[in-house]
Order: C-alpha cells, then structure tokens, then sequence
C-alpha cells in the first residue's frame, strides 16, 4: 500500500484530521498506516512491552507519552517486538532511543526526538483510550497515515 498524505488531504477534504508538524521520521519503513491502538503514559514504558508483544495485525501504536524528552519510551527490542508481532507502525509524542538499529527495520516509527536513557518501569498508564496531541485526537479503531509529509487520522479507512 502506497501512502502519501498530502494526496489524501486532497482527495478527503473534511473527513480527516491532520497533526501538527512535530515527528521526526525515524523507522525503516518511511509511509506507514493503519488503525490505532493508544496508550497514554508518562516515562514508563511497560505499557509499550505489552502492546507490542501483541498480534499488530497492520496497526499503527499511538503513544501519548506527554511530550517528555527526558527519557526514551520506545528502543529497539520493542521496535523489534512491534515488527515480529506485525505491527504497521508506531507514533510516540516523546522520544526513542536505539535510532541507528530502527532505522534498519521494517517499521515505521515517528518520534519527537531521541534521548539515551531509559524509562522507569512501573507499569502505570491507560491503554485503548483517546489520546490528544498535536492539535488532534486519537481514537482506537480509527485510522492513522504518516509519511514525511505528516500524520493524518480519519475515523474511516482511506485506503
């Protein structure tokens, strides 16, 4: 499946959402899409683990980690995870770790930057839940599509 999101802002006008610019494109994989599953958290990633160690079936992860760069939530053995279990792709509103080895795989990863330290694990957090960010909202079960250009939510798929 090709993705190019400036194509379908064009082609559905008013029936997507469009997030602010703020992710950097990190994963092997550079257009990605499919539907979301959420997670909302603050600098511990054991929510993440989970998530990831399930059957992706193509989605995209949407992490709301608040925006925290003082610490990676996503490195690359849970990249790794997100890829053998078949996840599509993964946005973080935080930071990652691991960039050089995520580039090498066969996922999409959007992130806010890169930070080398890793979270406290705690298990605290909310999964399957709508998440803000960006100027938008991230429903489970609606769509998401990233590329260089953006990511795009629509409540229906598009492709």
């Amino acid at each position: 499946m090709e993705i190019h999101t400036a194509d379908l802002c064009d082609e559905h006008a008013g029936k997507l959402r469009v997030c602010q610019p703020m992710f950097r494109s990190f994963g092997g994989r550079p257009a990605f899409g499919g539907a979301i599953a959420t997670l909302k958290l603050f600098e511990d990633n054991s929510l993440v683990r989970t998530a990831l160690e399930s059957e992706g079936r193509g989605r995209v992860l949407v992490i709301d980690g608040g925006g925290s760069l003082r610490c990676a939530l996503v490195g690359d053995q849970l990249a790794l995870l997100g890829v053998k279990n078949g996840w599509a792709g993964i946005v973080v509103y935080g930071s990652i770790r691991d960039s050089a080895a995520i580039a090498q795989m066969d996922i999409g990863v959007m992130a806010l930057g890169t930070h080398p330290m890793k979270t406290v694990k705690k298990g605290l957090g909310e999964a399957d839940v709508p998440v803000s960010f960006g100027g938008i909202s991230f429903h489970p079960g609606e769509y998401l599509y990233a590329d260089a250009d953006g990511v795009i939510v629509a409540a229906e798929p598009l492709l």
